[in-house]
C-alpha cells in the first residue's frame, strides 16, 4: 500500500486516541471500514476518522482487490509516523 510520499502530521487527542485503539486492534495488519466500525465500538465518527488518519499521513488506504466499491486500509506504525513527522521540520 502506497500512496505517495505524505509527510506525517500530528492528530487531534481525538482522532489520536481512535488511532491508538485501531493500531492495539490491528497493528500493521490490512482492515476493512466494517472491521474499524466494530473495533471503535460502532462508533458513527469512524468515516471521518478514517479520512483525518488518511489526509494527516497516519493510514494507507487502496482498493479492495475483490470489490472495488470497497477500501481497504492499514495503519502507519507509531515509529514510523513520528520519524516522518521529525523529517519535516
Amino acid at each position: 500500500i502506497k500512496e505517495g510520499n505524505k509527510m506525517t502530521k500530528p492528530l487531534p487527542k481525538w482522532i489520536m486516541y481512535r488511532y491508538s485503539v485501531l493500531w492495539n486492534k490491528f497493528g500493521d495488519k490490512e482492515f476493512s471500514h466494517n472491521d474499524a466500525f466494530k473495533t471503535l465500538n460502532k462508533d458513527k465518527m469512524v468515516s471521518i476518522t478514517l479520512s483525518e488518519l488518511r489526509q494527516n499521513g497516519w493510514l494507507e488506504m487502496k482498493l479492495n482487490p475483490n470489490d472495488a466499491r470497497k477500501r481497504v486500509y492499514k495503519l502507519k506504525s507509531p515509529d514510523q509516523a513520528i520519524k516522518e513527522m521529525e523529517k519535516d521540520e
